[in-house]
């Protein structure tokens, strides 16, 4: 039934793309879609993180990282001159995924600055199919790579305020890899799973951390697998699987969530921001009844369907794309410098040189930094809405804090804010009518928050999609008081984090 629908629904889009592109002139809307992988090449290209062979090398092991008794195997490292190993609390690992054929996850873990009872936080980096590495090294960890490719320290690195997790997934990203190619994840349901796997592996390790409170965050593409792993803890934890994880909340930074919502509004962030033109806004508008049809087909359980929704509604995106000509659409403030958006080479040069590879224990692993494998085996899963599962765990009192960065396109703010207020829950009313408050960080104004209950809203002021490498001070200070409970608290001293550093 699934198939017949999909095929009239594509039919009927191709139809209304044709027809609308008679009409629209000279915005020349595609006939025919791009196929994944050269949307895939294109995407991983537009960051510049293409490896010199763009996929894992499934036929290599890390020598001496993983052995036939125990499922988890880490070590600890220092990439950072001078500091004794055991000083820093710095490890890295892999994990062999039980419900796999062969597959290993690859993992950083670094323990707090300050206390050992912070909270354990894990980030997960989108994509899908990019290594959270690029967070590491860019965005919210312990070091930032200088341009002679020595580290530097992170003064705002989230390991200030937590015992923080970073991991390669899903099976295929950065040092995660597999002997089989049936290991590569199509859904949320194997992408979660294999997340909770690790994590009752992680806390059986390392039983000091596992009443800690935990929280998980993430961006990008992590809009999708961050609520559906939480809800996986929370059922976990519901049916007393395994160890008790202390799920306390989540965080979504510039996410994509709610496709049905966020996709309808691109028009409106880029006519508000002025990318495109009055007359752009309504020409383009013209395709999104097709999008939202094929999303509402796709749902939360579709294939054929999702994928035909994929192909229709990444035209609206597209056609903004055309008229903003060099725009980087992670930062509007910014050009793409020649073909690329950002140059993050010089994590790729760092992770190749052999001590490095060495220190983390990887053996002949391939790095990839952003697989085209494992993006286009997720395609499926992009239309589909993450939401619903939210609000079950609102209502038992888990936390989450949706944030963006305001020049962010690609998962602008606009879009997070509306599929937020539009969401069900016991709190709609009281979250929707609540004030708007300034999120003051040194005196200064660098956002602003909307919160009920365990919702909180923020808008970053000066960032764009990758908030913490934007705003760092800002990002740390975030995650610092919504840990704490105390992220709506217009009157918090931010001298207290000045002190510490």
């Amino acid at each position: 039934m699934e198939k017949t629908l999909s095929f009239l629904l594509l039919l009927f889009s191709t139809l209304f793309l044709i027809s609308s592109a008679l009409e629209l002139g000279d915005l020349r809307v595609p006939w025919a879609p791009r196929s994944p992988s050269s949307d895939a090449e294109r995407l991983i290209r537009a960051l510049n993180l293409v490896p010199r062979d763009p996929s894992a090398d499934l036929t290599g092991g890390a020598s001496g990282v993983l052995d036939g008794e125990r499922r988890i195997v880490e070590r600890s490292f220092s990439l950072a001159d001078g500091v004794p190993v055991d000083e820093l609390g710095h490890r890295a690992g892999y994990y062999r995924l039980p419900s796999t054929y062969d597959a290993r996850m690859f993992y950083f873990f670094f323990e707090s600055r300050h206390s050992k009872e912070d909270p354990v936080v894990v980030w997960l980096t989108g994509g899908p199919g990019c290594s959270s590495e690029l967070a590491v090294f860019y965005e919210n960890g312990p070091f930032n790579i200088a341009n002679n490719l020595s580290l530097v320290w992170n003064d705002f690195g989230w390991d200030q305020a937590s015992n923080l997790i970073y991991v390669d997934q899903p099976t295929g990203t950065g040092f995660s890899y597999s002997s089989d190619k049936r290991d590569i994840r199509h859904n949320e349901d194997g992408v979660s799973n294999d997340l909770y796997d690790f994590l009752q592996a992680f806390f059986a390790e390392h039983p000091e951390y596992a009443k800690n409170d935990f929280y998980i965050t993430g961006e990008s593409y992590a809009g999708h697998y961050i609520p559906a792993f939480a809800s996986r803890v929370h059922k976990g934890n519901k049916a007393k699987e395994g160890i008790h994880i202390n799920l306390k909340g989540f965080a979504i930074g510039n996410g994509l969530t709610d496709p049905e919502i966020q996709y309808k509004a691109y028009t409106d962030y880029a006519l508000d921001m002025g990318i495109i033109k009055e007359a752009d806004y309504k020409r383009i508008n013209k395709i999104y009844p097709v999008c939202e049809l094929a999303i509402k087909l796709c749902g939360t359980t579709g294939s054929v369907s999702c994928l035909a929704s994929y192909a229709i509604c990444t035209t609206i995106f597209n056609s903004i794309i055309k008229i903003a000509g060099n725009i980087n659409y992670y930062d509007i403030r910014k050009q793409c410098e020649g073909s690329l958006c950002y140059d993050f080479s010089n994590m790729e040069k760092f992770l190749n040189q052999k001590p490095v590879r060495d220190s983390l224990g990887v053996g002949d692993v391939q790095f990839v930094s952003c697989s085209p494998t494992v993006y286009q085996a997720m395609l499926t899963d992009w239309m589909r809405n993450l939401e619903v599962g939210i609000p079950a765990l609102l209502e038992d009192g888990i936390k989450m804090l949706i944030y963006a960065g305001e020049y962010d396109l690609i998962c602008n703010w606009l879009g997070n804010s509306r599929w937020v207020q539009s969401m069900e829950w016991s709190g709609q009313k009281d979250f929707v009518s609540s004030p708007e408050v300034p999120f003051v960080v040194d005196g200064a104004e660098a956002g602003v928050l909307k919160s009920h209950g365990p919702l909180s809203f923020l808008k970053v002021y000066d960032a764009g999609h990758m908030v913490p490498m934007d705003q760092p001070k800002a990002a740390l200070e975030m995650l610092k008081r919504w840990t704490q409970g105390t992220l709506a608290d217009v009157s918090y001293d931010t001298e207290n984090l000045d002190a510490v550093m």
